[in-house]
């Protein structure tokens, strides 16, 4: 077995999250420029939330409620995430080639938090703890 988790950064799904931040940050370079208050904005800031949404369910995992409500946090950015992608795809402003690898990356990263919101026991600090008050 690998190395247990000690910090969300050691999370597959923020590693992905992390690593599709990073190659749409790129691909953003070259979109055009009367899109960068707009679409370009929408694109980063929405793909960017997704691993600093894990960050913050990881550091909410004391009660289960806040944990899987701060994973649905991160699956409705992975949505926003893919409409931008659809829409850049609409306007050509990202090829058919590069829109279906994005997808398909984020659609892994949701199978991800699918299984953890479905089963969230064994990423709690306290797998008991079902409340979400203290």
């Amino acid at each position: 077995m690998g190395d247990p988790i000690q910090r969300f950064e050691d999370l597959l799904v923020y590693k992905k999250a992390f690593l599709l931040q990073q190659k749409l940050f790129e691909e953003s370079k070259s979109l055009p420029r009367e899109e960068h208050y707009s679409l370009t904005d929408q694109i980063l800031h929405s793909s960017r939330s997704i691993g600093a949404n894990v960050a913050e369910a990881w550091k909410k995992r004391r009660y289960r409620a806040h944990f899987v409500a701060k994973l649905s946090d991160t699956d409705m950015e992975l949505g926003e995430t893919e409409h931008w992608l659809h829409t850049a795809m609409a306007n050509d402003y990202l090829s058919v080639e590069s829109h279906d690898g994005y997808i398909e990356e984020y659609a892994e990263v949701g199978r991800l938090l699918g299984s953890m919101m479905n089963r969230p026991a064994p990423w709690l600090l306290n797998p008991q703890n079902t409340s979400s008050d203290s």
